[in-house]
């Protein structure tokens, strides 16, 4: 860019939670985050951040983020980490530490691979 064309973007959110809510056939082969309880997950996840009035958190239920066997999953930008929750607990845990204190969930973070 040039100093004509430069401009300063205003940054939305501290974090912005983009979580897989695709929903496959139970035997598809290659699985779904909603076939795996996503749905009551993000739901929760939804509830809590507006509850605790988090307005500087972003959050997108999505469609397929691309690890399918492994869900369900959720990313949080502008980290880019990636976890895996599969409890109400969980959910909390990622609320609690991650969003309100900016503290990665080490139990939970899913280190993925493109294949």
């Amino acid at each position: 860019m040039n100093s004509e064309t430069e401009f300063e973007l205003p940054q939305l959110y501290r974090h912005h939670v983009f979580a897989c809510n695709t929903q496959r056939p139970p035997t598809h082969p290659h699985g779904s985050c909603g076939a795996s309880g996503a749905q009551a997950l993000w739901d929760r996840m939804a509830k809590a951040i507006e509850a605790q009035g988090l307005n500087d958190i972003g959050f997108t239920m999505a469609g397929c983020l691309g690890f399918c066997n492994s869900g369900p999953l959720m990313v949080v930008y502008p980290d880019g980490v990636w976890y895996r929750a599969t409890t109400p607990e969980d959910v909390d845990e990622i609320v609690n530490y991650h969003l309100k204190q900016g503290k990665r969930v080490d139990r939970l973070v899913m280190v993925l691979k493109r294949s």
